[in-house]
Protein backbone atom coordinates (compact mmCIF):
# COMPACT_ATOMS: atom_id res chain seq x y z
CA UNK A 1 0.00 0.00 0.00
CA UNK A 2 1.23 3.47 -1.21
CA UNK A 3 0.88 5.85 1.71
CA UNK A 4 2.35 8.73 0.37
CA UNK A 5 -0.65 9.65 -2.93
CA UNK A 6 -3.32 10.43 0.17
CA UNK A 7 -0.44 13.21 0.87
CA UNK A 8 0.53 14.31 -2.43
CA UNK A 9 -3.55 14.55 -3.43
CA UNK A 10 -3.85 16.85 0.16
CA UNK A 11 -0.54 18.76 -0.97
CA UNK A 12 -2.20 19.52 -4.19
CA UNK A 13 -4.27 23.16 -2.71
CA UNK A 14 -2.24 24.62 0.04
CA UNK A 15 -3.32 24.56 3.65
CA UNK A 16 -4.03 27.51 5.79
CA UNK A 17 -0.69 27.40 7.22
CA UNK A 18 1.52 27.90 3.54
CA UNK A 19 -0.46 31.40 3.12
CA UNK A 20 1.56 34.07 2.94
CA UNK A 21 1.25 36.31 6.20
CA UNK A 22 -0.38 39.63 5.87
CA UNK A 23 0.42 42.54 8.08
CA UNK A 24 -3.12 41.47 10.11
CA UNK A 25 -1.93 38.23 10.81
CA UNK A 26 1.42 39.57 12.40
CA UNK A 27 -0.91 42.07 14.45
CA UNK A 28 -2.95 39.43 15.61
CA UNK A 29 -0.03 37.02 16.85
CA UNK A 30 1.80 40.41 18.49
CA UNK A 31 -1.16 41.17 20.22
CA UNK A 32 -1.05 37.38 21.84
CA UNK A 33 2.52 37.82 23.00
CA UNK A 34 1.60 41.17 24.29
CA UNK A 35 -1.19 39.67 26.42
CA UNK A 36 1.01 36.69 27.30
CA UNK A 37 3.73 39.35 28.68
CA UNK A 38 1.44 40.50 30.86
CA UNK A 39 -0.37 37.65 32.24
CA UNK A 40 3.20 36.58 33.03
CA UNK A 41 3.44 33.55 30.71
CA UNK A 42 6.58 34.73 28.74
CA UNK A 43 9.51 36.64 30.18
CA UNK A 44 10.80 39.72 28.78
CA UNK A 45 13.42 37.95 27.18
CA UNK A 46 11.65 35.50 25.74
CA UNK A 47 8.52 38.00 24.47
CA UNK A 48 11.12 40.27 22.58
CA UNK A 49 12.55 36.66 20.98
CA UNK A 50 9.68 35.78 19.86
CA UNK A 51 8.58 39.46 18.27
CA UNK A 52 11.59 39.82 16.49
CA UNK A 53 10.90 36.26 14.41
CA UNK A 54 7.44 37.31 14.27
CA UNK A 55 8.62 40.69 11.66
CA UNK A 56 10.34 37.66 9.98
CA UNK A 57 7.77 35.35 9.56
CA UNK A 58 6.81 34.69 5.75
CA UNK A 59 3.70 32.52 6.34
CA UNK A 60 0.84 31.69 8.66
CA UNK A 61 1.96 28.92 9.40
CA UNK A 62 5.64 29.86 11.08
CA UNK A 63 3.24 32.76 12.90
CA UNK A 64 1.04 29.94 14.28
CA UNK A 65 4.31 28.23 15.82
CA UNK A 66 4.87 31.34 18.38
CA UNK A 67 2.05 31.15 20.49
CA UNK A 68 1.06 27.58 19.56
CA UNK A 69 1.91 26.98 23.58
CA UNK A 70 -0.74 30.36 24.86
CA UNK A 71 -4.03 29.86 25.68
CA UNK A 72 -5.25 33.09 23.85
CA UNK A 73 -3.67 31.42 20.44
CA UNK A 74 -6.80 28.87 20.67
CA UNK A 75 -9.65 31.35 21.33
CA UNK A 76 -10.97 31.90 17.57
CA UNK A 77 -9.55 30.86 14.52
CA UNK A 78 -6.08 31.12 13.29
CA UNK A 79 -6.48 31.64 9.99
CA UNK A 80 -5.97 35.13 7.72
CA UNK A 81 -7.60 38.09 8.74
CA UNK A 82 -10.62 38.57 6.52
CA UNK A 83 -13.32 41.34 6.64
CA UNK A 84 -15.91 41.68 3.97
CA UNK A 85 -16.53 44.90 2.50
CA UNK A 86 -19.40 47.08 3.52
CA UNK A 87 -22.47 46.68 1.36
CA UNK A 88 -22.81 48.38 -2.19
CA UNK A 89 -24.64 51.57 -1.52
CA UNK A 90 -28.39 50.93 -2.46
CA UNK A 91 -29.54 52.96 -5.31
CA UNK A 92 -30.44 56.67 -4.21
CA UNK A 93 -27.59 56.54 -1.03
CA UNK A 94 -25.43 58.33 -2.80
CA UNK A 95 -26.57 61.20 -4.66
CA UNK A 96 -26.51 61.00 -8.40
CA UNK A 97 -25.01 64.08 -8.91
CA UNK A 98 -20.78 64.51 -8.84
CA UNK A 99 -18.98 66.06 -6.37
CA UNK A 100 -16.42 66.60 -9.16
CA UNK A 101 -15.77 65.85 -12.79
CA UNK A 102 -12.98 65.15 -15.19
CA UNK A 103 -13.28 65.79 -18.62
CA UNK A 104 -10.94 65.07 -21.93
CA UNK A 105 -12.50 65.72 -25.12
CA UNK A 106 -9.30 65.64 -27.66
CA UNK A 107 -7.21 66.46 -24.81
CA UNK A 108 -6.18 65.13 -21.60
CA UNK A 109 -6.71 65.49 -17.74
CA UNK A 110 -5.84 64.68 -14.54
CA UNK A 111 -6.78 64.44 -11.06
CA UNK A 112 -3.49 63.45 -8.67
CA UNK A 113 -1.39 64.58 -5.41
CA UNK A 114 -3.15 65.84 -2.11
CA UNK A 115 -6.85 66.20 -2.68
CA UNK A 116 -10.43 65.09 -1.32
CA UNK A 117 -12.06 62.37 -2.82
CA UNK A 118 -15.91 63.15 -2.27
CA UNK A 119 -18.94 60.10 -2.95
CA UNK A 120 -18.94 60.50 -6.37
CA UNK A 121 -16.90 61.32 -9.28
CA UNK A 122 -17.66 61.35 -13.09
CA UNK A 123 -14.71 60.82 -15.66
CA UNK A 124 -15.47 61.14 -19.37
CA UNK A 125 -12.56 60.39 -21.95
CA UNK A 126 -13.71 61.27 -25.59
CA UNK A 127 -10.63 60.89 -28.34
CA UNK A 128 -8.50 61.71 -25.29
CA UNK A 129 -6.92 60.39 -21.90
CA UNK A 130 -7.71 60.58 -18.23
CA UNK A 131 -5.80 60.02 -15.12
CA UNK A 132 -7.52 59.69 -11.85
CA UNK A 133 -4.47 58.84 -9.02
CA UNK A 134 -6.58 58.34 -5.50
CA UNK A 135 -2.95 56.96 -3.89
CA UNK A 136 -2.87 60.51 -1.92
CA UNK A 137 -6.21 61.28 -2.04
CA UNK A 138 -8.12 62.25 1.56
CA UNK A 139 -10.86 59.91 1.62
CA UNK A 140 -14.18 62.01 3.98
CA UNK A 141 -16.37 59.01 3.03
CA UNK A 142 -16.16 54.94 3.58
CA UNK A 143 -18.09 54.37 -0.53
CA UNK A 144 -16.87 55.99 -3.57
CA UNK A 145 -18.70 55.58 -6.54
CA UNK A 146 -16.54 57.08 -9.88
CA UNK A 147 -18.32 56.36 -13.00
CA UNK A 148 -15.72 55.97 -16.45
CA UNK A 149 -17.08 56.49 -19.71
CA UNK A 150 -14.45 55.98 -22.21
CA UNK A 151 -15.05 56.81 -25.62
CA UNK A 152 -11.90 56.51 -28.44
CA UNK A 153 -10.22 57.39 -25.28
CA UNK A 154 -8.15 56.23 -22.17
CA UNK A 155 -9.40 56.57 -18.67
CA UNK A 156 -6.46 55.30 -16.00
CA UNK A 157 -7.52 55.09 -12.66
CA UNK A 158 -5.42 53.99 -9.53
CA UNK A 159 -5.96 53.68 -6.23
CA UNK A 160 -4.16 52.87 -2.29
CA UNK A 161 -3.24 49.15 -1.94
CA UNK A 162 -5.15 48.93 0.98
CA UNK A 163 -8.43 50.22 0.29
CA UNK A 164 -10.87 47.48 -1.41
CA UNK A 165 -11.72 47.97 -5.12
CA UNK A 166 -14.52 47.07 -6.93
CA UNK A 167 -15.95 47.37 -10.84
CA UNK A 168 -19.03 47.07 -13.06
CA UNK A 169 -18.93 47.88 -16.14
CA UNK A 170 -18.18 46.19 -19.48
CA UNK A 171 -16.95 47.19 -23.14
CA UNK A 172 -18.48 47.56 -26.56
CA UNK A 173 -15.26 46.91 -29.02
CA UNK A 174 -13.26 48.23 -25.79
CA UNK A 175 -11.35 47.14 -23.13
CA UNK A 176 -13.34 47.58 -19.24
CA UNK A 177 -10.58 46.03 -16.59
CA UNK A 178 -10.97 46.64 -12.88
CA UNK A 179 -8.33 44.08 -10.60
CA UNK A 180 -10.29 43.24 -8.10
CA UNK A 181 -8.72 43.86 -4.58
CA UNK A 182 -9.97 43.21 -0.86
CA UNK A 183 -8.51 45.27 2.24
CA UNK A 184 -7.94 43.42 5.67
CA UNK A 185 -9.45 46.82 7.61
CA UNK A 186 -13.07 46.78 7.88
CA UNK A 187 -13.42 50.58 8.33
CA UNK A 188 -10.96 51.17 4.57
CA UNK A 189 -12.59 52.66 1.96
CA UNK A 190 -14.29 50.93 -1.13
CA UNK A 191 -13.97 52.63 -4.52
CA UNK A 192 -16.36 51.11 -6.73
CA UNK A 193 -15.28 51.58 -10.53
CA UNK A 194 -18.82 52.18 -12.91
CA UNK A 195 -18.38 52.75 -16.74
CA UNK A 196 -18.47 51.59 -20.48
CA UNK A 197 -15.72 51.70 -22.93
CA UNK A 198 -16.86 52.07 -26.59
CA UNK A 199 -13.68 51.82 -28.90
CA UNK A 200 -11.70 52.96 -25.53
CA UNK A 201 -10.47 51.62 -22.74
CA UNK A 202 -11.11 51.78 -18.88
CA UNK A 203 -8.42 50.18 -16.39
CA UNK A 204 -8.82 50.64 -12.64
CA UNK A 205 -5.74 49.10 -10.18
CA UNK A 206 -4.08 49.26 -7.32
CA UNK A 207 -0.91 51.93 -6.83
CA UNK A 208 1.85 49.32 -5.24
CA UNK A 209 3.55 51.17 -2.48
CA UNK A 210 0.73 53.42 -1.87
CA UNK A 211 -1.54 53.25 1.04
CA UNK A 212 -4.27 55.38 2.56
CA UNK A 213 -2.29 57.26 5.88
CA UNK A 214 -5.34 57.91 7.75
CA UNK A 215 -6.05 53.88 7.97
CA UNK A 216 -2.14 53.10 8.71
CA UNK A 217 -2.84 56.35 11.27
CA UNK A 218 -6.12 54.22 12.79
CA UNK A 219 -4.14 50.59 12.98
CA UNK A 220 -1.30 52.47 14.79
CA UNK A 221 -3.88 54.13 17.54
CA UNK A 222 -4.82 51.02 18.02
CA UNK A 223 -1.83 49.50 18.78
CA UNK A 224 -0.72 51.91 21.00
CA UNK A 225 -3.83 51.60 23.02
CA UNK A 226 -3.12 48.33 23.45
CA UNK A 227 0.38 48.63 24.12
CA UNK A 228 -1.10 51.52 27.18
CA UNK A 229 -2.80 48.64 28.51
CA UNK A 230 -0.59 46.06 28.43
CA UNK A 231 1.89 48.40 30.54
CA UNK A 232 -0.63 49.09 32.63
CA UNK A 233 -1.45 45.47 33.79
CA UNK A 234 2.32 45.07 33.73
CA UNK A 235 2.66 47.58 36.45
CA UNK A 236 -0.02 46.82 38.42
CA UNK A 237 1.77 43.43 38.85
CA UNK A 238 4.75 44.86 39.55
CA UNK A 239 3.74 46.79 42.18
CA UNK A 240 1.99 44.24 43.75
CA UNK A 241 4.51 42.14 43.87
CA UNK A 242 6.89 44.78 45.27
CA UNK A 243 4.44 45.39 48.37
CA UNK A 244 4.18 42.08 49.46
Amino acid sequence: MDLQKPARTQDAAPGVTELRASDADRDRVADILREALAEGRLTADEHAERVEAVLHAKTVGELDVFVRDLPAAHRGSAGPACTPIPPRPAPGEIPPEADANVVAVFSSAVRRGRWRAGRRLHAYSVFGSVEIDLSEAIFEYQQVVIKAVSVFGDIQIRVPENVSLRGTGGGVLGNFEVDTLDSVESDAPVVYIDGWAVLGNVEARPKRGKRVSDILERVQDKVDRKLERVQDKVDRKMRKHLGR
